[in-house]
């Protein structure tokens, strides 16, 4: 087995540990992606994603949108798409409709997705804008689509709003897991995901435990990775 995935599994976790005392939580987060081919070059991809928390007493947060992506050379893709996000039970936050655009590059073991959100809260006007670079590593396990895999996101906010958007670097998502092909159209992206929430503001610090379960049914690939969340 190659050292490279260790090592960048080592670098990932690394960067995990915080610098003081945080809240912790446990959670549930699953993901359903419906891929379809429009043309050679196009595809539309459908999600729906549900998180479930301890602290917050069950499902807190749902979205359901749409992605439309371009295939404009071999391994990158342009991306639009649409985002409408619900939260409920202890999770006071106001719901929001998100535009974003985005790029994504995959060649060889490597894929990395640079995004751009544009958040629209239903309780206050302004645009809260939000960067998220992405990057990954698969290690292929000798089977067709068969790869474990480790990624990193940073969430980057370079305004404030009304409505509670604070500027500055808000969080960080790692990821562990296993790529399993569940039939010929379909995979499976399962593994251990940490979040870690900035402590701005006076408030603490918070780092979340998930288990990450992410369904991909692709009916027609294009050679670009799908990298959704």
């Amino acid at each position: 087995m190659s050292h490279s995935f260790p090592l960048a599994a080592f670098m990932l976790l690394a960067g995990i540990v915080p610098a003081r005392a945080q809240q912790e939580d446990r959670q549930l987060w699953e993901q359903l992606n419906v891929v379809m081919p429009v043309t050679k070059q196009v595809r539309v991809t459908l999600e729906q994603i549900a998180r479930t928390s301890d602290r917050q007493g069950g499902i807190y947060t749902t979205e359901y949108g749409g992605l439309l992506g371009w295939q404009i050379a071999k391994g990158v893709e342009l991306g639009v798409g649409y985002r409408r996000v619900g939260y409920y039970n202890a999770n006071l936050a106001a719901d929001e409709d998100r535009l974003r655009q985005q790029i994504v590059f995959s060649r060889g073991r490597l894929a990395a997705r640079f995004r751009i959100d544009e958040r629209f809260s239903t309780v206050g006007s302004g645009i809260g804008v939000r960067v998220r670079p992405l990057l990954r590593y698969n290690l292929p396990l000798g089977r067709p689509r068969l790869a474990l895999f480790a990624s990193h996101e940073s969430f980057l906010l370079p305004n404030n709003t009304r409505w509670g958007q604070r500027a500055g670097y808000e969080r960080m998502r790692n990821l562990l897991g296993i790529a399993v092909p569940l039939g010929k159209a379909v995979g499976a992206d399962i593994g251990y995901l940490n979040q870690y929430r900035f402590g701005r503001s006076g408030a603490r610090p918070q780092m979340d435990h998930a288990l990450s379960v992410q369904l991909t049914v692709n009916l027609g690939a294009l050679g670009v990775e799908v990298l959704n969340d």
